[in-house]
């Protein structure tokens, strides 16, 4: 995967004052620049840079040395008016399969809308489909869209989707080294932290449980992160530590219980809040006692965990920023600039109340 990228702040400004003038606050001339830099708390030079940006675009222009810019009649403008239709494919049928996705994507339908899109789901899944590329692809032929919003894509279907010529904004998924725009929470290094948490405290056998999408042909990026960091410790990892199962309630309860028939993992790495806590119901349900028996670390930043007492422990990082990367990108496709970059954010591991010693007795 391409370094991570992140945005500059002229851009960032260039983003505020593009969106400003999208929903009509100013009708003919922005304010000049000393007004604006103190309007978003940022330095001259910066608004310059992301009127220059603007300028570059054809959304404003200028008058003249000394005098603000005005907002383009024609052409910029038009395009800021014209109306995207954006099509979503789901990753699961069921919208509320994962109430941290779920969220995130609703976030993302009201700010497009907001922005002026028409935005709607497909109608089948990626699993409805059965993860097969050519399903898919038969099934948004039948969508009338101009611009793809893909949720956790298997690799194969995103290398299909950088060949197309509909843009395609990988919305977490695995887009390798394909030109195609990518964003998500970049959690390899808080998975990194989180495992060395695990291992100071004495944790040897530790699972990670991750989709297939996310394990086949090969380990994703975080993935090979849990690995590699294991191996530093000198731990030696197979299909034990990064298992196989069928993406099912059933299937996820034979995986928990395979795994702790003989050789009991000590810690286990889980990802989607729905299922770290189906693999709470399990331990409960079972008598294995969470962190005495078992060390719990959810993948997710649920609200819900929150509420808990004492807290799980988890990764975080800020929605906020994927839902405004999502919308900066159909608004550069909207105007003739899709582009291409993976765009990350920092997520950062949150030790909580659900790890401790490892208990190898167990």
């Amino acid at each position: 995967m391409p370094p991570m990228s992140r945005t500059s702040l002229p851009e960032q400004a260039a983003e505020h004052l593009r969106e400003s003038i999208q929903q009509g606050r100013w009708s003919d001339r922005l304010p000049g620049v000393s007004l604006l830099a103190a309007e978003l708390d940022v330095a001259r030079h910066t608004i310059r840079r992301a009127l220059q940006l603007l300028e570059a675009e054809g959304l404003v222009g200028g008058r003249g040395l000394g005098r603000s810019r005005c907002i383009a009649a024609a052409g910029g403008s038009a395009a800021l008016r014209r109306s995207l239709r954006v099509a979503i494919l789901r990753h699961d049928k069921d919208l509320g399969d994962n109430p941290q996705t779920s969220m995130v994507l609703t976030q993302i339908m009201h700010s497009l809308k907001t922005a002026g899109h028409e935005v709607s789901f497909c109608k089948k899944s990626q699993l409805e489909l059965r993860n097969d590329v050519g399903r898919i692809a038969r099934h948004l032929a039948t969508i009338a869209a101009d611009a793809w919003v893909v949720e956790s894509g298997s690799y194969p279907l995103l290398e299909w989707c950088a060949t197309r010529p509909t843009p395609c904004l990988a919305l977490y998924g695995r887009t390798g080294d394909k030109p195609l725009a990518r964003t998500g929470p970049d959690t390899a290094p808080a998975l990194r932290s989180a495992t060395r948490h695990l291992v100071a405290l004495g944790h040897r056998r530790i699972v990670l449980i991750t989709r297939t999408s996310h394990r086949k042909p090969t380990p994703g990026r975080s993935e090979r992160a849990f690995l590699e960091e294991l191996a530093s410790h000198g731990v030696v990892s197979g299909d034990y530590n990064l298992p196989d199962w069928k993406e099912t309630p059933e299937g996820f309860h034979q995986l928990l219980s395979n795994l702790f028939k003989s050789t009991p993992p000590t810690a286990l790495i889980i990802d989607e809040i729905p299922h770290f806590f189906a693999a709470v119901a399990f331990c409960a349900r079972h008598g294995i006692r969470v962190p005495e028996q078992v060390s719990l670390v959810s993948t997710d930043c649920d609200a819900m965990l929150d509420w808990c007492h004492p807290g799980f422990a988890h990764l975080r990082w800020d929605n906020a920023l994927i839902v405004r990367r999502v919308v900066r990108w159909v608004n550069d496709v909207r105007i003739g600039k899709p582009d291409r970059k993976t765009i990350n954010f920092p997520a950062e591991f949150v030790p909580g109340g659900s790890t401790g010693p490892a208990n190898v007795a167990s």
